[in-house]
Formats: C-alpha cells, structure tokens, sequence
C-alpha cells in the first residue's frame, strides 16, 4: 500500500517552483555513506543572506534545522511541493529568521537503525550527516543552533531523535507523526490478517515486531526514560483530527503523556487529514516556531 503516510501529491521538477524573484536557493548532493554503503542524498534551503555572509566580518553562520520527509517522499519533496516559495513569501513578510533547513533521503527507514542491523539509518545520520553537514555549511556550534523537525513517519523521527539526543537539538517539531499507539502484538496480529501496515513496519521494526527494539525506539518510551531533560527541550507537535492513519490518537497520547510529566509543549489539534492540504496550511506556524525558538523572530 504505497499510499501510506504519503503527504504529497505529485509534484514538479524542483526548477518550475522558483519565483522569479527568489533570491535563496537550494544545494543539493550526495554523501557516500560508509556506515550504510550508498550514497543518501540530501537538499540544502540557503537563505537570501547566506553567499553574501561568507564575505562579513566576522563570517555569518547560521543555525540549522533538520526536516524528516514522510515516507514515499524524499529529499527534494519539500522544495518542491510549495515550501520553497512559502519560506521566501514568510521572509519577505518579516515573519521569519534566517536559517538553513537540510533535508536528507530517508527511504522508508523510519530514521532508526532495523531490528536485523542491516540498515543503520540513525548511526548514519548522527555519526556521519550531521557532522558533515555542520562542516560543510556555516552553522553556528552547539545545540542552541540545531533543531529538527518531520512530517508522517519524519515526525516519528524527528521526536525519536529528540526525545533520544536532547543534548543535540534545542527544539522538534511534527506534523502528523506517525505515533502508534498499538502494541507490537496487535500490530502483528493485524499484520497476519493482511494489513498494509505490518508490511512497511516489518522492514525496520522485524517480522514478527521485535518488542525491545520497538521500545528502545518509541518516542512515547523515550519521552518517559528522559522526561528531567526533555524540560529543556522546545516541543511543537499537530495533527489533524481525521488523520486517514488515526495518527491523531497518538499525538493525543503524546500530549497527555508530556503534560503529566510537566514537559512544557505545544500542541494543536487541527481540522483536517493527512494529506498535502493539511501540511501546507500549517507548515508557517512551524517554521515561525523555530524561528523563534532560534531567537531570530
């Protein structure tokens, strides 16, 4: 079922969605990835300022904020669907800082490492992206200059990353993560009667599920294990309240869990679904978000 956690409609080539006027632009390469034994492709969103810093004194950098694409999708997705025009039309209306957004090619890992050990996505991109990304790029050190944010099973990474490293990332944000609120066991049981759903999960997360790995990866787990820090950590999450994948009860579980852990966030539950619509008309308020997390705005 390819359809699934897919948030995009067909879109474009990454040119024709270029105003005349921008003046960001994006960077887009390859990293040949020893830990994962290919290249991962990623895009780079370089504001207005960025080639004209590289000449101040001192040289201007930047803070950074990782985006997760939801499955089906890839680097070049964002760019491509609308963000591109809508992140220069916030500039332009002072409503937005500057920062680099990266996008990275996450195939339909779930940005883990598998139950099998095969594909070791977050050793990738925590050992390998990151650093590359922050040496290749001008971007301000430390944790106060990082955050990462997803969409669908990019929200569930985004979280998952956050909730596991929050001494590496200032703030995370999500729309329509992929929380799951059933067990392992009901999943391989649905799995086992045809749902669609165990066979994208059986890729990463084993077949049967392998319950430990399951845990060891769950933001719901994670947000319980590192709940002291996480109150340092600037939490942004939505969903829509008819999700096609009933993503909204997770979000819900989400949000009880954090409040009775007294972890400060913010989260809205929105009309709508998981579709591209949904995304775009609140894909502002989580770019404001960081922004101001960042202090820019």
């Amino acid at each position: 079922m390819s359809r699934i956690f897919l948030l995009f409609l067909p879109f474009v080539v990454l040119a024709s969605s270029i105003p005349a006027h921008a003046q960001s632009r994006i960077d887009c390469d390859a990293l040949d990835s020893r830990i994962l034994k290919h290249p991962v492709h990623y895009c780079v969103y370089l504001p207005a300022s960025y080639d004209a810093g590289a000449s101040r004194h001192p040289v201007q950098t930047y803070p950074v904020l990782y985006f997760l694409h939801g499955l089906g999708d890839n680097e070049r997705t964002l760019f491509n669907s609308g963000g591109w025009t809508m992140l220069d039309d916030l500039r332009q209306q002072h409503k937005l800082g500057e920062f680099l957004i990266v996008a990275p090619e996450g195939g339909r890992t779930f940005y883990i490492n598998s139950a099998d050990g095969k594909t070791r996505y977050s050793d990738f991109f925590l050992q390998e992206f990151v650093p590359l990304i922050e040496t290749k790029y001008r971007i301000g050190k430390g944790r106060t200059n990082r955050a990462i944010s997803g969409i669908s099973m990019g929200g569930y990474g985004a979280l998952r990353f956050a909730f596991s490293h929050p001494e590496m990332f200032s703030a995370v944000s999500a729309q329509s993560a992929a929380l799951i609120t059933e067990t392992p066991q009901e999943l391989d049981t649905a799995a086992r009667s045809g749902a669609p759903m165990g066979k994208l999960l059986a890729a990463v997360f084993g077949s049967p599920i392998n319950a430990a790995h399951w845990k060891t990866n769950s933001p719901f787990a994670l947000a319980v294990r590192n709940h002291t820090a996480l109150r340092k950590l600037n939490i942004y999450f939505n969903c829509g309240h008819d999700d096609n994948y009933g993503f909204e009860k997770g979000a819900a579980a989400m949000h009880e869990q954090l409040q009775k852990a007294d972890v400060k966030h913010e989260y809205h539950l929105y009309p709508g679904d998981h579709s591209f619509s949904y995304f775009l008309a609140h894909f502002d308020e989580v770019m404001e978000f960081h922004s101001r997390e960042f202090g820019l705005k």
